[in-house]
């Protein structure tokens, strides 16, 4: 037997399928559910103060059992195997997920399906477990004060010292995002440390100029 002969072999052994019994399969879905009913009510907690959309949420849960199929009948045939590889491999998803909390659980629903449906269920309770304990362990963590953005519009000849200096009571700012200026007058974007808003505010509206001031929190993402 050659070497390519050889490996042939062990490859076609090692995809030879595997007759799996309708209890095992009634198992493995049935904990794939109990697990993903987890991940839901774990995700529903999470976001119980912010938005949340029900129908993502439900589709962690159907993701989940359809993973564990798929990896079930990937077990039960070569070519469904092979069939399911091509099929995935061309299917595209445009729906963008910006939360990063969004992504976890998306991956965490896929990865139950996977372990589940290959019947390693220890593993998919002790990965559920330990990713709950991480994200409840990090959520008590107190973070640093992040930054605000400030809008200021104005007119006349005040400069973004002035505005700066003003500021310098009751915060600092930090950076100058953008300042687009037209007929109209100037609009300005600053990122400030704020210690008083209400102070900040009416210091920089109190100066000569100032039609309008704005304060707001941002998510560390910002695209002038």
């Amino acid at each position: 037997m050659t070497f390519k002969d050889l490996i042939s072999s062990n490859i076609v052994n090692g995809f030879s399928g595997a007759d799996i019994t309708t209890a095992e399969v009634v198992t493995t879905l049935a904990v794939t559910f109990l697990i993903a009913l987890y991940i839901f009510a774990v995700y529903r907690f999470l976001t119980e103060n912010s938005f949340y959309s029900k129908d993502y949420n439900i589709s962690l849960v159907a993701m989940s059992l359809v993973t564990a199929g798929i990896i079930l009948a990937m077990q039960s045939s070569l070519v469904i195997s092979l069939g399911m590889v091509g099929a995935l491999s061309i299917v595209r998803f445009r729906t963008a997920i910006k939360e990063p909390l969004d992504l976890l659980f998306l991956f965490w629903a896929i990865s139950t399906g996977i372990i589940c449906g290959t019947g390693l269920y220890k593993i998919a309770v002790l990965v559920a477990v330990c990713v709950t304990l991480a994200i409840a362990i990090l959520k008590f963590i107190p973070e640093s004060r992040t930054g605000q953005l400030l809008f200021v519009g104005y007119t006349g000849d005040l400069t973004t010292d002035e505005i700066k200096q003003a500021a310098s009571s009751c915060g600092k700012i930090i950076a100058i995002k953008s300042v687009n200026t037209s007929t109209t007058g100037t609009n300005a974007v600053f990122e400030a440390r704020v210690t008083d808003p209400d102070k900040m505010i009416s210091a920089i509206k109190a100066l000569k100029g100032v039609d309008t001031v704005s304060l707001t929190s941002h998510d560390g993402e910002f695209r002038g």
